[in-house]
């Protein structure tokens, strides 16, 4: 069988840099395969992608060595409009892939321009909206959708075309757990159903394993540094030694003494064979000590009986109660659309509640204004957009010091500072324009860092990292909330975040409080994981399988033991 994607010795430059982004690539795929493509940021995995879909090099210009074809053909014959028939990108940030006022336009846009009869286009149209499950949706927005469904549409937006080759680049970074879950079964059926050859690139290595792929092929400093089945790749050390974060039973198992053996089917903790493992794993899980929880500190930030709406009757969030106490971390959990970020934005006092109360250390703030609850509560934004409004990275972060009339040798020692921190330090006189997304998401990070607020909301501050960033990012809120007190809340949908950094977790689905508990009592509560659209950790399986009942224990153990002997990356 000839492959559909090869490359020989193929070195790419861009016009702009002075090294190669890829350094001879030598890599066959076939037709009908799957594949997964990881690697830390800056790896080069996006400049192959982009290789493959033609934004390499007409989009974004520069050298190349070696050879590559996509379908047998070159791509310098084919151009970018031609790669665009072979191949279907679905992209990171969907709102940057919306054309059509409704989603059955959007769907349409690639046939109109190809001038496809309009019969054919209604039914091609219908086909791809029923594979994804939107079709209950075509005269809706794209705007209005939430999160999951955007992705649905972006999607079917690609596969009316019949493209051979359908790329998604990093598919779960904005969803929710449970979403992600359906987002990467989706894809698998796509896969079965079409026949089509699929590329996926994305840092969430255990929730993209969640379907079986053929091969992963780790990218590290511009090579292939793996080219394994799943199986092969999880019993070795690469993962962790080039930035990636390994699916939590795997650490766990590793942490037990346990040399993990491909036959086991280590891919899948639901059919992996642990008859060679339990008995380490429950020898390690009694040797394991906890300790003494410290009490309470004074509270902090008190929500009282919060109920908010946009439409009248209609309410987002109903009769939220809870308080966080100084110098706690928390996450704040919940599906796509429960109403976690309008909370934030009602903490903020960028909208005002229809009924309820919150008290800022015993103060009633209904009457304070944004400036006022800004200067004590500072809010990191989900979308970078959002936020960002200088065009160099050093005057960004500097803003909010700046207007403040903050000296500008004490401006200039926090601001590098924060970009240190923050991984941004060399990149301190670009442009924002030149960074990725996740970048430009340390960014708006360190912009309020610099600020050392009282309270510090994160909104999905690690969507879009790589492991080592993540890591970097995490331990460095971790440090500030012990050193200097800061009240931490992150609204996330990232389950080992909320393991790992946080004290408790405030779930809630459909406007409503579910629960508020410790983390890995909520990620091993398989009631309170299905409501709230969370997905129950790996852990859990893992404990259950190995004859250990209480799987909440051997959660907060395995946190405990990770903070204890932290992963050392190369």
């Amino acid at each position: 069988m000839e492959p559909i994607i090869e490359f020989k010795d193929f070195s790419f430059k861009y016009r702009a840099q002075t090294e190669d982004t890829l350094k001879h690539i030598s890599l066959k795929i076939y037709p009908g395969e799957k594949v997964l493509i990881i690697g830390p940021s800056g790896s080069g995995k996006s400049t192959l992608a982009h290789a493959i879909n033609g934004l390499v090099p007409f989009a974004f210009p520069g050298k190349i060595q070696g050879n590559y074809s996509v379908n047998g053909l070159s791509p310098a014959e084919l151009g970018i409009f031609g790669l665009g028939k072979m191949v279907g990108t679905v992209l990171q940030d969907t709102d940057g892939q919306f054309i059509g006022l409704t989603v059955a336009e959007d769907i349409a846009f690639a046939m109109e321009n190809d001038r496809v009869a309009q019969d054919e286009m209604v039914r091609r149209v219908d086909a791809a909206a029923e594979m994804v499950s939107v079709q209950d949706l075509k005269h809706r927005s794209p705007r209005e959708l939430s999160g999951g469904q955007k992705q649905r549409v972006s999607m079917a937006g690609v596969m009316v075309d019949e493209v051979p080759i359908l790329l998604f680049d990093e598919p779960l970074a904005n969803l929710d757990p449970a979403t992600g879950k359906s987002a990467i079964d989706l894809i698998d059926q796509i896969h079965r159903k079409r026949e089509a050859t699929i590329l996926i690139i994305e840092h969430r290595l255990e929730d993209a394993l969640y379907r079986d792929v053929d091969r992963i092929i780790l990218i590290a400093d511009g090579q292939i540094a793996a080219d394994m089945k799943p199986n092969e790749l999880l019993c070795t050390d690469l993962l962790v030694r080039n930035g990636i974060r390994e699916p939590l039973y795997i650490s766990a198992l590793r942490h037990a003494g346990c040399s993990l053996q491909p036959e086991t089917h280590p891919q899948h903790i639901e059919s992996m064979d642990l008859t060679a493992y339990r008995e380490k794993v429950k020898d390690w899980f009694d040797q394991v000590k906890l300790p003494v929880r410290k009490p309470d500190a004074a509270p902090e930030l008190e929500v009282k009986g919060l109920s908010y709406s946009y439409i009248p009757g209609i309410p987002v969030l109903e009769d939220i109660n809870f308080t966080i106490h100084k110098g706690e971390m928390i996450s704040i959990v919940g599906k796509n659309g429960a109403g976690k970020s309008t909370l934030s934005s009602l903490i903020c006092g960028f909208m005002r509640p229809d009924q309820g109360m919150i008290r800022l250390a015993g103060q009633d703030i209904a009457d304070w204004s944004v400036k006022e609850r800004g200067e004590r509560i500072g809010l990191v934004m989900q979308s970078p957009g959002q936020m960002i409004s200088k065009p160099m990275i050093y005057d960004e972060v500097a803003l909010g010091l700046t207007v403040r009339g903050v000296p500008e040798a004490e401006v200039k020692r926090r601001v590098l500072e924060a970009l240190r921190t923050c991984g941004l330090y060399q990149m301190r006189n670009w442009p924002v324009s030149a960074l990725s997304f996740g970048q430009k998401k340390r960014v708006t990070i360190a912009s309020i860092l610099v600020m050392q607020p009282e309270i510090m909301i994160l909104d999905e501050p690690t969507a879009g990292q790589d492991y080592r960033h993540y890591t970097e990012i995490m331990e460095f809120i971790r440090k500030i909330n012990e050193e200097s007190g800061i009240t931490i809340i992150m609204i996330t949908h990232d389950m080992h975040l909320m393991l790992e950094y946080t004290d408790r977790a405030i779930v809630i689905a459909d406007g409503h409080l579910l629960a508020d508990d410790s983390p890995a009592n909520v990620l091993t509560d398989e009631v309170i994981s299905d409501k709230a659209f969370l997905k129950k950790t790996s852990l859990y399986d893992l404990a259950h399988k190995c004859g250990i009942e209480d799987a909440s224990a051997f959660a907060e153990r395995f946190i405990y033991y990770e903070k204890m002997h932290p992963v050392t990356m190369e």
